[in-house]
């Protein structure tokens, strides 16, 4: 059974961890301009300080510019290094200009649901 009181404690606590979160943000944007003057811009560090050690990891990720890359593979005849992939927006204009229909591209569609709580104080 849910109650007036688990509804205000989920009210109070949600309220103090966006405060929380805003203040570990600060504290965040405080040690990366402390990593970037003592150690340089997106390069990793560490210092401690008493019993803590405060460590910046830095993770790289590539991705290659789809339009650019696909225009360069292009030129150099390379057509087997393109992968095709549905055009999303033209399938739906397809859908409802009704060029296709639905049952043409059953079991090609998959959905994924994400399920969120809100509580909010009404205040009478």
């Amino acid at each position: 059974m849910i109650t007036k009181e688990m509804l205000a404690r989920f009210d109070e606590l949600n309220r103090r961890k966006k405060d929380l979160e805003a203040e570990l943000d600060k504290l965040k944007d405080l040690f990366h301009q402390y990593f970037d003057t003592a150690v340089g811009q997106n390069e990793k560090g560490e210092v401690k300080i008493d019993s803590y050690k405060l460590q910046r990891q830095i993770r790289r990720t590539e991705k290659f510019d789809t339009e650019e890359t696909v225009k360069r593979l292009e030129e150099l005849n390379l057509p087997e290094l393109i992968q095709k992939k549905p055009d999303e927006r033209k399938i739906k204009s397809a859908l409802e200009l009704q060029i296709i229909k639905e049952k043409d591209l059953e079991g090609c569609l998959s959905e994924k649901v994400t399920a969120a709580i809100l509580v909010k104080k009404i205040e009478a």
